[in-house]
């Protein structure tokens, strides 16, 4: 009996879409039930398993991208939302739910009590969620009075979506947000498309010493979330709720 085929790659969209093209090519040979996803690095080998680490490319990711979107856009939608979740499955969930799209097409859309449907739904919800609280809770620093920056730390890679929200409100404006964690920073300039910048060492550095600057922004919110607090109104666990612990890294309240 043949060795499963594992196939492996960074947790980045480009690699993780030619990751799913080539899973496919080789299922053609030897059937989907003899292939699996996983996103590196990978913790426990299997010795029976032959791993095969896939690189991004450029082409194979447009074609898979126009076959996921000819299915339906809802479809597409739910495959990118689950390929952002920091989930160990995703990968491999996204992959079962497109053999079932692909066979089904639109009708896939309806299936809510399948398996595939219902996890790919359920990591979807989890990455709008997480966006959701980080749109809330961002918060930007000007440096030198030209440029705003945000850091964030999500456990999904949502970045771009918060992204999204703010281009929509500051399209003047030149922002930077940065996934300290995946080390990249979706990057605005002034009335133009955003995009995405991997950062080097050097350039994280720097980047994270304008989070510990001063204006009078930073003051002023400060002030603000001093004044509004009520002391008996205190409540710590709603707080902790509503605002967790581990999402207060780089909010500026909590800061210094």
């Amino acid at each position: 009996m043949d060795n499963m085929k594992v196939f492996t790659c960074r947790d980045r969209y480009d690699d993780m879409a030619t990751c799913i093209y080539e899973a496919w090519s080789m299922a053609l040979q030897v059937g989907h039930d003899h292939v699996m996803l996983m996103k590196e690095p990978v913790e426990q080998l299997d010795m029976f398993a032959d791993y095969i680490h896939v690189e991004p490319d450029a082409d194979k990711v447009q074609k898979f991208t126009r076959s996921v979107k000819k299915v339906s856009w809802l479809v597409y939608r739910n495959v990118f939302n689950a390929l952002l979740s920091h989930q160990e499955d995703a990968l491999d969930t996204v992959y079962r739910y497109l053999i079932l799209a692909f066979a089904e097409g639109r009708k896939v859309e309806h299936m809510l009590i399948s398996p595939e449907v219902m996890r790919i739904m359920e990591l979807g919800r989890s990455v709008s969620n997480e966006a959701h609280l980080f749109r809330e809770i961002a918060r930007f620093t000007a440096v030198q009075g030209r440029v705003y920056v945000c850091h964030i730390e999500p456990k999904d890679d949502v970045a771009l979506l918060v992204a999204s929200h703010f281009a929509d409100r500051m399209p003047s404006e030149y922002w930077l947000i940065v996934d300290d964690g995946r080390r990249y920073a979706v990057v605005h300039p002034v009335d133009s498309d955003m995009y995405v910048r991997r950062l080097t060492d050097q350039e994280m550095e720097t980047l994270g010493s304008a989070e510990y600057m001063e204006d009078d922004y930073t003051d002023m919110w400060r002030t603000f979330f001093s004044a509004v607090s009520v002391e008996q109104r205190e409540n710590y666990r709603c707080q902790r709720s509503m605002f967790p612990l581990w999402s207060r890294k780089h909010a500026t309240e909590f800061l210094g």
